[in-house]
């Protein structure tokens, strides 16, 4: 065989003998299951990571309140004083509130008080609430359920 034994069947080329071609596709699959997995990981971390301060709400007969982009002060058991999620004593949160309130010019404050709180205590938080010139004060609830 005269061509140094490469005829019409070819099979070398570039690549070497006896080797498959080259594929350009793109192979997602495993990419799609690397997607899912950090999506099923988002899903299960997200609502841990909403948190907050560990209160026992009162309850109340009241229709929910729509939710709102405002500021949320909590006084938990202890009688902690909870600025969103910074923890002040009762004095730094009367020295400060008011100037917290006008840099960020909050549409509502919504007070949450756990029910086992002293009544005192929820009652000067909220003297300082409406002495910073707040007027719209939510009192957060649990509702009421009603047993027959």
């Amino acid at each position: 065989m005269a061509g140094g034994g490469r005829g019409l069947l070819g099979g070398g080329g570039l690549r070497g003998h006896g080797e498959l071609p080259l594929n350009a596709d793109i192979n997602v699959t495993s990419l799609v299951d690397v997607a899912f997995v950090l999506l099923i990981i988002f899903m299960i971390t997200a609502p841990i990571m909403q948190g907050g301060v560990d209160v026992r709400l009162p309850r109340a007969e009241a229709r929910p309140l729509e939710p709102k982009s405002g500021l949320v002060v909590t006084v938990d058991r202890d009688g902690r004083i909870f600025l969103d999620q910074s923890a002040l004593s009762y004095e730094d949160f009367r020295a400060t509130f008011g100037a917290f309130v006008r840099s960020k010019r909050p549409s509502g404050v919504y007070l949450r008080a756990d029910g086992r709180v002293a009544y005192g205590s929820v009652v000067q938080v909220l003297a300082v609430i409406r002495a910073a010139g707040v007027n719209d004060v939510g009192l957060v609830a649990e509702p009421e359920t009603v047993r027959p």
